[in-house]
């Protein structure tokens, strides 16, 4: 593999950026933004010029050559209709991104800064004699939608089911287990169970995602700090109660949910340890965790008829082997459990842009009237 690679991926109070040359990693580093920081901005969407700003310092620091890069690529934001794959960073996806029309959320100024960056990177090279051009791509952004249309159908019209999952991470390991085995994703079925701060559940055939949960709007598994699906009555009386805002209720199903509203922590070590050590809420809140993934995961199997080749487990907290015994034990009729524990954000995000550079991929442009 030949290229120099910056890969950026934006959160809440941090910007993750990797650094590859010829398919090695020279650095990784997450650069925080303390809470004074974010206060200054009234919109995550105003913070581009401070993260910029932290980024080409760090870049400067470590002594990158701007003209060196030739590929910026960049998280996934909130714009959908799309599919998956990679998709170069262009004005009608700026557009989407900045307006917040899907969303906002901190990954949006990812795809802005990394298209910036290369914007910078084009004047060191035009100023160096240097004609090739450096680009931003994003990869498998998200809210990257290619569920079958009977899966789409919710209880209510106004309820539809609708996709918001971790598909780069998801995809990446799909590609992984095909390659073991000797195949390509396009060749296999599999469900791959992202287990994090957030949780998704998400069945790739043919090297689409045809069914998945919406993880950021109150769908899917129990996570450390997301509620999952709820009974929709006791929603309700919340609701109307008068004791809670909207925020404060949307809060709860996202950020304050799952291990948080039980034990006040996003940690599940901590959990573990604390069932390891006796405590039997947290012991039983545990196996409920695993179950609620369970149940999924056997879900997504009834849509292919249970004809699935593997089912992946992978996440931060795949990390945890009792967590990933009770959920293989509980779905490996299905299929062989495969672990990939972790993230792995950034690396999917670097094999994507070697794959640009080897011509792998089939380039996509966003326009929000196309699908």
């Amino acid at each position: 593999m030949y290229g120099r690679i910056l890969v950026i991926n934006t959160g809440s109070t941090s910007s993750k950026i990797g650094f590859y040359e010829s398919g090695e990693k020279l650095f990784e580093k997450n650069l925080t933004h303390t809470a004074e920081e974010i206060a200054r901005y009234e919109s995550v969407m105003d913070q581009t010029p401070m993260r910029m700003d932290a980024i080409m310092d760090f870049l400067a620091e470590k002594g990158v050559a701007l003209e060196s890069i030739d590929v910026a690529m960049a998280r996934g934001g909130l714009i959908t209709p799309i599919r998956t794959g990679v998709y170069e960073v262009n004005q009608a996806m700026r557009d989407a991104l900045m307006s917040g029309k899907d969303g906002v959320h901190a990954c949006n100024l990812s795809a802005l800064l990394a298209d910036d960056i290369a914007a910078d990177v084009n004047k060191a090279r035009e100023a160096k004699g240097i004609e090739q051009k450096c680009r931003a791509y994003i990869a498998d952004p998200p809210m990257a939608d290619e569920m079958l249309p009977e899966v789409k159908v919710g209880g209510l019209p106004e309820f539809p089911r609708r996709t918001l999952f971790h598909a780069l991470n998801s995809r990446a390991m799909v590609r992984r287990y095909a390659k073991s085995v000797g195949k390509t994703n396009k060749d296999v079925t599999v469900i791959v169970a992202h287990m994090g701060g957030g949780s998704s559940v998400s069945l790739h055939r043919n090297g689409l995602v045809i069914d998945t949960n919406d993880a950021l709007g109150g769908d899917g598994p129990i996570s450390p700090e997301r509620a999952g699906s709820v009974p929709g009555f006791p929603l309700v009386d919340m609701c109307f109660s008068g004791e809670y805002t909207k925020a404060e209720v949307k809060k709860m199903l996202v950020g304050r949910g799952g291990a948080v509203a039980y034990f006040g922590t996003n940690d599940m070590r901590e959990v573990a340890s604390r069932a390891n050590a006796g405590d039997k809420d947290c012991d039983t809140f545990l196996r409920g965790f695993c179950v609620s993934f369970a149940k999924y995961i056997a879900a997504l199997a009834s849509v292919v008829c249970g004809e699935v080749d593997a089912i992946i487990l992978t996440g931060g907290i795949a990390h945890n082997d009792a967590i990933v015994e009770e959920i293989s034990r509980r779905v490996k009729f299905i299929a062989p459990v495969v672990v990939y524990a972790g993230e792995n954000e950034l690396e999917s995000l670097a094999e994507n842009g070697y794959g640009i550079l080897a011509g792998e991929f089939d380039i996509k442009y966003y326009h929000p009237d196309h699908f």
